[in-house]
């Protein structure tokens, strides 16, 4: 289905992605680790093509993907779409409107300019919305949501887009342990219902455990660990970190068990 050769990614002379191979056959749900610096957002960013390699190959059903320009390039780009930390929404536009963005590259010029939208598709992203729990805060401004509620649109556009693969980039590294998990579960369903592939930036262990079904450790660039969440023992997470004996995985935890009853209080507050 997808697989990756060799992909490196050089800035100067420092390689930020160092000949990564990879190989994914049935759709899944994958979390990348690793410390930052480690080349995880770049290597999501040459899967969708933002970043061009410096050398390697992404073949996905046997189309070279690196090889992609023009209109072929922005169709991979809808096939396989991206996920931020800070959301990319346009703050002062409704709810709804930020999710139909996700139908840009397939519209005209003009409709774009006029920001006109077949009915079709209004009916189907109030339906993805109202699938990711937030169907009544449509008609609002992006900028006046929580950002646990801004990242189930920026979900929900990528959705509109009806993609093969999803890829999160750091999806809950800006939201409270509570919000954390509300995206973390809308991204495994979205793997379980749809049968979508879905590729996660992640920090936190716990994270990669409770969610994915598979567990990349990237570190200075390569990866030094690919296998199930079972095989990702606290030894392993100090190599992939490059801690001593004091790495401690609670450190990192986003479980809301962990938070005590005021951080719980603050953390509901949120929502």
């Amino acid at each position: 289905m997808l697989q990756i050769d060799g992909l490196t990614k050089r800035f100067g002379g420092n390689a930020a992605v160092d000949n990564v191979s990879l190989r994914v056959d049935e759709a899944c749900m994958i979390g990348v680790i690793g410390r930052s610096g480690a080349g995880k957002s770049t290597l999501l960013r040459m899967l969708n093509r933002l970043t061009d390699s410096t050398e390697g190959r992404i073949v996905f059903e046997g189309q070279d993907v690196t090889a992609l320009n023009g209109a072929a390039k922005r169709r991979w780009q809808s096939d396989c779409a991206m996920i931020f930390q800070q959301f990319n929404l346009v703050p002062r536009m409704d709810v709804v409107s930020n999710v139909l963005h996700g139908t840009l590259n397939r519209r005209s010029t003009l409709a774009t300019m006029f920001n006109l939208f077949p009915k079709e598709d209004i009916r189907r992203a109030i339906d993805i919305l109202d699938r990711l729990g937030i169907a009544e805060q449509a008609p609002k401004r992006a900028e006046a949501l929580s950002g646990g509620q801004q990242q189930r649109v920026a979900i929900a556009r990528a959705l509109m887009q009806d993609p093969r693969i999803i890829l999160a980039d750091e999806p809950i590294a800006s939201l409270d342990p509570m919000n954390a998990q509300i995206v973390m579960q809308a991204l495994r369903r979205i793997h379980e219902e749809d049968g979508r592939t879905v590729i996660c930036n992640l920090h936190t262990l716990d994270t990669a455990r409770r969610y994915c079904d598979r567990v990349i450790g990237m570190r200075a660039g390569r990866v030094v660990f690919d296998g199930t969440p079972e095989l990702l023992t606290t030894d392993m997470a100090r190599e992939i970190y490059g801690a001593d004996e004091t790495f401690s995985e609670e450190a990192t935890s986003t479980e809301i068990e962990t938070l005590d009853g005021r951080e719980g209080r603050e953390a509901l507050a949120t929502l």
